[in-house]
């Protein structure tokens, strides 16, 4: 199962994660309640060890269930900004379907490039708050230890394909810790 499961930071990756995330859950919860009937019917009671067994089951399925619901409120990369920026993704590092999520807002970052020292993005939604997304970021970075990274979010699809063309012809070397950068988006995005 976990071949059809997408790689995070590939477009598709939530649509496809929201999937995986409802089965297991289900198949977790199935599990929980075969498990306590089995040992209500063995027993005739729920006074045994399946119960016990039952009940810690649970920890793992709502686990699983709060995954899905943070699944299920994301949106991944729209068809049509995946045609627009895909002749972008063979210079740069490329993530697709991003979601940030912080204590007080979430960040949906539809399509984000590394480039350097140079990390852009696109959000596709309106309620996002690019200058909140950024400072995350930032801040993210530099708990890391990484710095000299210039982050932009954009919300406007011709002002980032602009930004693109700018950032492929960049001539730069890669970023010294470009591994770590790649790696924080990757821990902290859902």
């Amino acid at each position: 199962m976990k071949n059809l499961v997408r790689a995070k930071g590939t477009y598709g990756y939530i649509e496809n994660h929201k999937a995986y995330a409802a089965i297991r859950t289900l198949v977790y919860f199935l599990l929980c309640i075969g498990l306590y009937v089995m040992g209500y019917v063995t027993t005739g009671s729920n006074k045994n060890l399946l119960t016990v067994v039952a009940i810690l089951g649970c920890l793992p399925a709502c686990k699983s269930l709060v995954n899905l619901v943070m699944f299920l409120k994301a949106k991944g990369c729209s068809q049509e900004l995946m045609q627009r920026v895909r002749e972008y993704d063979e210079d740069l590092t490329t993530f697709y379907d991003l979601y940030f999520t912080t204590y007080q807002k979430n960040f949906a970052i539809s399509h984000m490039v590394l480039k350097g020292n140079v990390l852009c993005g696109i959000t596709e939604n309106s309620q996002c708050d690019v200058n909140e997304a950024e400072k995350h970021l930032e801040q993210m970075l530099t708990q890391e230890g990484i710095k000299n990274v210039t982050v932009k979010i954009f919300s406007d699809i011709d002002k980032y394909i602009d930004r693109l063309s700018q950032v492929k012809k960049l001539d730069t070397e890669e970023h010294k810790n470009r591994d770590g950068i790649i790696s924080l988006l990757n821990s902290i995005s859902l």
